[in-house]
């Protein structure tokens, strides 16, 4: 009886050990990566990526989801609410865009942003929701001009 216990118990602890390293080692690597000077997997307009995830998430997630990316589009808003820099990148579509959480080291250039402005910015797609979302980005102004 004492030795199934055991074994239950190692079970156990294994399984948290393993369950444990594949949900919390994510957030810890890849959150503070710079961006700046790493090439980007894909490149695609706002448009066309916005198209994708609502033709196919499951598909376009398996294609973006985790990768860096480079994205074109035009400003729609630039907000900095809550010390976070976002920049929102319009769509043909009236209810989605891509939301550009934008890297700290990149506030000047944030602020420089106007609406309707042409950008290119490269960061990590975590997803959709209802817009298309982008972390840890980087503004390349060498393609803006």
């Amino acid at each position: 009886m004492k030795k199934k216990n055991n074994i239950l118990y190692i079970f156990i602890a294994l399984l948290l050990l393993v369950n444990g390293y594949y949900y919390v080692v994510p957030y810890f690597t890849n959150s503070n990566k710079n961006l700046e000077l790493v090439a980007h997997e894909a490149s695609i307009n706002s448009n066309d990526l916005i198209d994708s995830f609502l033709i196919s998430e499951a598909k376009t997630n398996e294609l973006y989801s985790g990768k860096i990316i480079e994205v074109s589009g035009f400003v729609k808003e630039v907000t900095f609410l809550n010390n976070r820099n976002t920049v929102i990148l319009y769509s043909q579509h009236k209810t989605s865009g891509v939301i550009c959480d934008i890297h700290p080291s990149q506030i000047e250039k944030v602020k420089n942003l106007k609406e309707h402005q042409k950008i290119v910015v490269k960061g990590i797609c975590k997803g959709f929701l209802k817009d298309v979302i982008l972390l840890n980005c980087y503004i390349d102004l060498k393609l803006n001009e």
